[in-house]
């Protein structure tokens, strides 16, 4: 049984209604507006709080009518379905688990292939915004996932490893102390405990810059992701809700819109949660009948299965269906002869600044090393034009 059951793996959504269940075991009131279950108010916020002491909140000057007209991602809805799952078809690595990622937090092992330590930049990187911008290898250390990111050295996260992170107290607190790190680097304070945050005093100068530097979008998505790998979910919802009202309420970050819901809400596990934030960002989103994100319009109606159609955003569908291991090889020898090399649609957009600037920011990489990334980055770019044309229609180069 063992080996039948081994030969079969779940099929991949391939629309992005299958990849979305956001909807598909509520309706437009089976909630009271009052109740939150995800950590946060839509009456106060921390933001509302200092507005209502006096402060007054300049906007830049683009507005949401300006913004293209836009459609949902099937290469993010794809990729956050199979984080939101815990990546239903990864495979063990028959490699040794050497917990490298443990390792770096405990300050055992440097990050590679800068050679640099989780104490140093825990301790002497905080308010350097310059190399926090432009050095490109420590975000895949500082936030690791379970999936390959840009930088070939960091490694992937795995279960037992996860499991070793969140029981080990040294490395839990190191990795919050990156956490409010990169929120400062953004603008935002860590309030507590609970992952509440907040404009930090410098918001304005570091918003208008996250406003212009959107490859940082990249960065937060991964951010989120890792937070809810190793133990802090609930601190998703906190940091989603800020910059839903910064980007739609005070247009303080009005590049940042379409990031939000098409990435940040859907790294969000629980539906609830998520329905919270769409039905905020759906009172304050201009011009509102172009918001993409709420229930499908015959789902308001009356149930879908009374006979109507399941809209888009439904899931009105159920999960997948396996696919037998010998068409499963041959999808995968069909998709990597017409594709090439594969990479994760968060960080293919990263392989043309690397390529660039020839990773400018990076410090103590030896010159062969240097060409070694310049190389698999354009390699990787080529392979990934699909999803790197999909993902510029929310970030742009």
């Amino acid at each position: 049984m063992g080996n039948l059951l081994g030969s079969w793996r779940f099929k991949e959504p391939s629309t992005v209604e299958e990849c979305d269940s956001t909807w598909g075991s509520d309706s437009e009131s089976d909630e009271p507006a009052a109740e939150d279950d995800s950590g946060i108010s839509e009456s106060v916020s921390p933001a509302e709080s200092e507005r209502a002491n006096g402060d007054s909140s300049p906007q830049l000057t683009e507005s949401p009518e300006s913004v293209p007209k836009m459609k949902r991602s099937f290469y993010a809805a794809r990729d956050l379905y199979k984080y939101r799952h815990s990546y239903p078809n990864y495979r063990k690595s028959r490699q040794p688990n050497e917990y490298r990622n443990l390792r770096f937090y405990l300050n055992k092992i440097p990050l590679v292939p800068d050679g640099i330590y989780i104490e140093e930049i825990l301790t002497k990187w905080r308010g350097d915004y310059d190399k926090l911008e432009h050095n490109h290898t420590y975000i895949q250390w500082l936030f690791p996932l379970r999936e390959q990111g840009l930088n070939f050295y960091a490694h992937e996260l795995t279960q037992d490893e996860i499991k070793e992170f969140q029981s080990t107290r040294e490395a839990k607190r190191r990795f919050l102390a990156a956490y409010s790190i990169m929120l400062d680097f953004y603008g935002i304070k860590l309030l507590d405990k609970s992952g509440n945050v907040a404009r930090a005093p410098n918001w304005q100068e570091r918003f208008q810059h996250l406003n212009e530097s959107q490859h940082n979008y990249l960065r937060i998505t991964r951010i989120l992701k890792s937070l809810g790998e190793l133990g802090y979910e609930v601190f998703k919802a906190p940091l989603v809700r800020l910059f839903l009202e910064e980007s739609l309420c005070h247009n303080t970050l009005p590049n940042m819109q379409h990031s939000v819901l098409e990435y940040f809400v859907y790294t969000i596990r629980l539906p609830a949660t998520r329905r919270r934030l769409l039905r905020y960002a759906r009172q304050h989103y201009r011009p509102a009948h172009a918001f993409l994100w709420g229930p499908p319009p015959k789902r308001r109606g009356g149930a879908a299965g009374a006979g109507g159609t399941v809209g888009a955003g439904s899931s009105g569908i159920r999960a997948p269906a396996p696919t037998p291991e010998p068409q499963r090889r041959g999808e995968e020898s069909s998709l990597s002869a017409s594709s090439g090399i594969i990479v994760s649609s968060h960080d293919a957009m990263m392989c043309q600044e690397l390529v660039g600037a020839g990773l400018k920011g990076s410090t103590g990489l030896g010159s062969s090393m240097r060409a070694g990334l310049e190389l698999e980055g354009a390699l990787m770019m080529a392979g990934a034009r699909g999803e790197m044309s999909d993902y510029s229609e929310i970030v742009p180069l």
